[in-house]
């Protein structure tokens, strides 16, 4: 019979919950934690189509206060028909757990909630608590940037954080994420002056101008990274001028490129940067910006190691640092305690027929216990 962490992982698979769909999984989460003793906050934000359901739990009223937190929202499942597995069935098939949501990151919340139903509760000197949004996939809006906000209203804000993100590789307990780097996007648009291109004395070519524009970021590495960071990145990721024959100069061109940057930038002087080196290129242009993330680090220090003689007392081996990757809702808590995550394997994330080895399910659930175990003796 298969244990407790994963029976939840199987049953949080199976409610539908593709952003900004709660699919019943709160619902499932709230039961749960209910029985364990946890007191639970169901925390609506936004409205309409636009609306996010989330879910705070806290057990215990005293500090210390360890925190536990992730999402239960998943991305569309893409083709149906190109899954062997139902993507909401939750089946285990030859020691994995395949469905949308099972490494990222409904595995990883069903093995924090296990590793609060092996932990003691009378011997809890202190608090434990859930931060559960369904707004990490979407635009995140609506969820944990508005928990954060709930959590320092209400005196709820946690002392450390762990963060459920499938962090590793290859195996359990090759990468802690200590970091994550900041993203800026970019809408720019050139105008010029349509015209045969057999005349262009005659006309304005824009794209002329957005290829020079684009020089700095199409590709290149906008400095040599840091103690925690590799380079920061940029890249032209669209062009387009709606143009669909060969001999006409276009009037009007779009790019779109982002960029990935740490803490040796801030997002405001980049957009600074960027746009007196497009006004000395010349010509109309407009410019959209939008910052999703900025870059944040938790040095290695008490969470880190507390973290990593956790993972080595189960696994055996241990974790690197890491600030790579894409964004996650660890941006907002660093802005109330110190936060790390650590997680599932990630290779199947997004993917077709998305899978875990559903051994790490309980492996993952026996690390979050130790975290817990570690950190209420060390305050104790």
């Amino acid at each position: 019979m298969s244990s407790y962490a994963i029976q939840l992982a199987q049953k949080l698979v199976r409610c539908p919950s593709v952003t900004p769909a709660e699919g019943g999984a709160l619902d499932l989460l709230q039961d749960e934690l209910d029985k364990l003793g946890f007191e639970c906050s169901r925390l609506p934000f936004g409205s309409g189509e636009k609306r996010i359901d989330n879910l705070f739990a806290r057990r215990g009223t005293d500090g210390p206060h360890f925190a536990f937190a992730g999402h239960t929202d998943v991305v569309p499942v893409g083709d149906i028909t190109q899954w062997q597995q139902d993507p909401f069935g939750g089946a285990l098939v030859d020691g994995r757990l395949y469905g949308r949501g099972a490494a990222d990151m409904k595995g990883g919340v069903a093995a924090f909630v296990a590793a609060a139903e092996m932990f003691d509760a009378a011997e809890q000197a202190g608090s434990i608590s859930m931060i559960i949004t369904g707004d990490e996939e979407g635009d995140a809006n609506f969820g944990t940037v508005k928990m954060v906000e709930w959590l320092k209203a209400n005196d709820q804000v946690p002392d450390i954080c762990v963060v459920g993100e499938p962090t590793n590789l290859a195996r359990l307990g090759d990468v802690i994420k200590n970091g994550r780097r900041g993203s800026l996007s970019c809408h720019l648009r050139v105008d010029g002056v349509q015209g045969h291109v057999a005349y262009p004395h005659l006309a304005d070519n824009p794209i002329t101008r957005l290829l020079a524009m684009l020089a700095p970021v199409n590709g290149t590495a906008l400095d040599g990274g840091n103690d925690y960071f590799d380079p920061s990145t940029a890249n032209v990721t669209s062009i387009d001028t709606g143009n669909e024959v060969g001999n006409v100069i276009p009037a009007t061109v779009e790019a779109r490129f982002n960029i990935r940057f740490n803490t040796e930038h801030k997002s405001e002087d980049l957009i600074e940067w960027l746009e007196e080196h497009f006004d000395r290129i010349g010509g109309q242009w407009t410019a959209n910006w939008r910052v999703s993330a900025l870059p944040f680090v938790t040095p290695a220090g008490r969470l880190t190691e507390l973290m990593q003689d956790a993972i080595l007392a189960v696994t055996g081996q241990t974790p690197t640092l890491s600030t790579s990757g894409g964004t996650s809702d660890a941006r907002f808590i660093t802005t109330i305690c110190p936060v790390a995550e650590f997680g599932l394997v990630g290779q199947t994330m997004h993917q077709i027929d998305e899978y875990v080895d559903s051994a790490d399910i309980d492996q993952l659930a026996k690390i979050y216990h130790q975290m817990l175990v570690r950190f209420f003796e060390g305050e104790s």
